[in-house]
């Protein structure tokens, strides 16, 4: 996958296919920041690369705020969505997970504080453009 990257997808299939593309080039110590409206597909998205990783059972860190999972690799899978204010993710030890060169982490809704994230990640941006289909843009930020 050569990044910036840009495509639309017409299926969960698709989106499934894109994901594990994706997941292929992930290490450890590397972070994905994915932004999008309600309902665009973050989590699915999420969920299906973590499928690369052996990790089956996967839920929204909504109410959470972090997730870890373990499987061929760490996985730290945050949601920004319910967050007020930046001092709660500090509090969680939020910098710790960023500094974890054993993990690859997921942010998701990181628009909502992207002051706090560190520079040259994955951006992922998924946009609705119809019942299952979407716009989904890769690249490094």
């Amino acid at each position: 996958m050569i990044l910036p990257f840009s495509t639309i997808v017409n299926s969960e299939e698709e989106t499934v296919q894109l994901a594990t593309t994706f997941a292929a080039i992930l290490k450890a110590a590397d972070i994905v920041a994915l932004t999008g409206d309600l309902g665009t597909g973050k989590t699915f998205f999420v969920k299906s690369v973590l499928k690369y990783f052996g990790i089956e059972e996967v839920t929204s860190p909504t109410f959470a705020i972090v997730n870890t999972y373990s499987g061929d690799v760490q996985i730290n899978h945050f949601d920004f969505y319910r967050i007020k204010k930046v001092v709660e993710l500090y509090d969680i030890g939020f910098e710790e997970y960023l500094s974890d060169s054993s993990a690859i982490t997921f942010i998701e809704w990181a628009e909502m504080f992207e002051e706090i994230l560190p520079k040259n990640i994955y951006r992922i941006d998924l946009k609705y453009i119809g019942k299952s289909k979407r716009e989904i843009t890769i690249g490094i930020k």
